[in-house]
């Protein structure tokens, strides 16, 4: 038998005259020819061939298409020199009628069936390897001398006729220090499957147990890994098994064909094209990714957002990159609360003020546009007026459609659980993310307070209880949205409101978001929020992202999105809203203050624009 050692060097031509002898008894061809391409093989009847071919175009991220045969064609002539299908791989398997019938050394045997197939070769990532070596990052099935681990998952391919399966995924332990250059270094490596499809928790894939792959071996953590996950040509092989035709070939997972093609390390085209790792969840563990350039554009909205027009002192409670990571983990919900109403008047009838209204309906019709779920809870004596303020909102087209809007009342010690998941199992939450904007937050004595120190509790419902549930449930994330320090959320920075805030000693909020977004007025940080989510939802990276480079981009939509941005006139027309209907200015609606120099007695307009501007470069 030819000896394993040395393979990763060997020339590809002469790997493929070794296997096609038999004389090598290893299992995987991970770490061989390193800095060549390997590719997975699917091989149909000439019957098949083009809905398969659409299907690997619609799913190019577990299926990049290397090279399609000819039927009965064996060789591929702009993959190798020299080559026959028939013999090159380390082993196969045959299906018949989507049942895996057998695993075979050689195809030759049924060279008359293969007169009539054609053979697709896949892209892989054992070909990123060199690259990861060249990263300085470790690669752990190489290390421990097995195959690499893959997994079927939940997520759903796009269909083509009867094309049709979930995902299968590999996973790479990655020490979390190197997570950036493991994105860096396959980003721009679309035949080997391009960047990761997910960083952290299996479970979000709806994998159970990384001990337990569905193909190849378990690969084992080390001490600060993070398992990372790629889109996986194995996916073709599921394709197979579900179309269930009479007869099909594949190469036996991790038993790839080996190309003369020099992988060669990609350059990304600019440094705004660079993608960016960003941690949004420790439970469950969740990272998502970025491009430098949208992710740069959000800083800039965070800082217009953060001009303070009453000099209160607001600078101190700036938190960097909040905005951000709070759009990232939004873009990636399913379904969001949204909550607002700070009754600052008490003693006229409705209190509230019209700061937080038009920013949570900023942040619900950008959330209707990225078609999630969106939901309203408020106060229950608040109830009529809300609904007026959404079917207007409907009506002079700041929604698409109507919100639901509910209330939340505290009945027992399980109030909050029961309210925020089905039957109270932390389990299935009907909420991914809870989002306070310009929301009467609980003090340290459990009362409410005002920026005066009045006492409002009486006119507060206890929706805190529900953030403070979210901190219990895995995968419900929160954010708060303020502009002084006692609206819901604003616990995580309450020391610098007791020391940088008038009155902050007795009105900071106790109660923490994982996301505190601290703006000017409030609505400036509803307004950031959609301008946020607009920009991470037309950034390339984190489309593929986000649909696991399965399907097709979503960046169609654009014009959809677009019209759900906040706008001077849409603001101007709310405002217009809450005042028939009683409701007063904040403090901070008018101040005078002085922006490039100009002095301005409405600022809002000139924010909003700001914020447009940002968007639209």
């Amino acid at each position: 038998m030819f000896l394993t050692r040395g393979l990763k060097s060997l020339l590809p031509n002469v790997l493929r005259r070794v296997i096609r002898y038999n004389r090598l008894s290893i299992r995987t061809t991970s770490g061989m020819a390193e800095g060549y391409k390997q590719a997975n093989v699917v091989i149909l009847h000439k019957s098949l061939a083009d809905d398969f071919e659409k299907f690997c175009h619609a799913n190019d991220g577990p299926l990049p298409l290397l090279y399609r045969s000819k039927p009965g064609d064996w060789k591929c002539p702009s993959l190798s020199s020299d080559s026959d299908i028939r013999t090159d791989c380390l082993q196969y398997r045959m299906y018949e009628h989507g049942t895996c019938t057998g695993s075979l050394k050689s195809l030759k045997e049924y060279s008359q069936q293969l007169k009539d197939m054609v053979t697709f070769y896949i892209g892989c990532s054992f070909s990123f390897e060199k690259a990861f070596q060249n990263a300085g990052i470790p690669v752990r099935n190489v290390e421990q001398k097995c195959n690499v681990s893959m997994y079927k998952t939940d997520v759903p391919c796009y269909t083509i006729s009867t094309f049709c399966c979930n995902l299968v995924v590999t996973m790479r332990p990655i020490p979390e220090s190197k997570l950036g250059a493991a994105v860096l270094a396959t980003s721009e490596l679309k035949e080997a499957h391009g960047a990761p499809i997910h960083i952290g928790d299996p479970g979000l894939l709806g994998i159970q147990e990384l001990s337990k792959p569905n193909y190849g071996d378990p690969v084992c953590l080390h001490p600060g890994d993070i398992p990372v996950f790629w889109a996986c040509g194995v996916t073709g092989v599921e394709a197979v098994i579900n179309c269930r035709p009479p007869l099909a070939f594949t190469h036996s997972p991790g038993c790839m064909f080996i190309t003369d093609l020099k992988n060669d390390d990609a350059t990304v085209k600019s440094s705004t094209e660079v993608p960016q790792v960003h941690c949004i969840s420790e439970n469950p563990l969740h990272y998502s990714i970025v491009s430098a350039e949208a992710a740069q554009k959000i800083k800039t909205l965070e800082t217009l957002i953060g001009i303070d027009p009453g000099d209160r002192g607001i600078i101190h409670l700036l938190r960097q990159d909040e905005l951000l990571k709070a759009c990232l983990s939004m873009s990636h919900a399913r379904s969001v609360l949204i909550t607002t109403g700070f009754p600052t008047h008490f003693t006229h009838e409705p209190p509230e003020e019209n700061d937080g209204p038009p920013g949570a309906l900023a942040i619900a019709a950008m959330l209707q546009a990225l078609e999630k779920e969106v939901a309203i809870v408020t106060d229950q004596r608040a109830m009529n007026l809300n609904k007026k303020i959404i079917e207007e909102a409907v009506q002079i087209g700041v929604l698409k459609k109507s919100i639901p809007l509910l209330s939340y009342q505290r009945e027992s010690a399980d109030s909050a659980l029961t309210f925020l998941c089905e039957n109270g199992n932390p389990g299935k939450p009907r909420f991914d993310h809870l989002v306070a904007i310009e929301r009467a937050g609980m003090a340290a004595d459990g009362n409410y307070y005002n920026a005066r120190k009045v006492n409002i509790k009486h006119l507060v419902d206890p929706i805190d209880e529900l953030f403070l549930a979210a901190q219990t449930i895995p995968g419900v994330a929160t954010t708060g949205v303020g502009d002084g320090g006692n609206e819901l959320g604003m616990g995580k920075v309450k020391d610098a409101v007791k020391k940088h805030i008038k009155n902050g000693d007795v009105i900071a909020c106790d109660v923490e978001a994982d996301f505190t977004i601290v703006a000017g007025v409030s609505n400036w940080g509803g307004y950031a929020i959609a301008c946020a989510l607009y920009i991470l939802n037309t950034c390339e990276i984190h489309d593929r992202y986000l649909r696991k480079a399965v399907g097709f981009p979503q960046l169609s939509k654009r014009t959809v999105w677009l019209s759900a941005l906040p706008s001077v006139d849409k603001e101007e027309k709310l405002l217009k809203t809450l005042v028939r209907h009683g409701v007063r200015s904040g403090k901070t609606a008018s101040l005078e203050m002085e922006v490039d120099g100009l002095p301005f007695y409405n600022t809002h307009s000139l924010v909003i624009e700001k914020l447009l501007q940002e968007v639209q470069q």
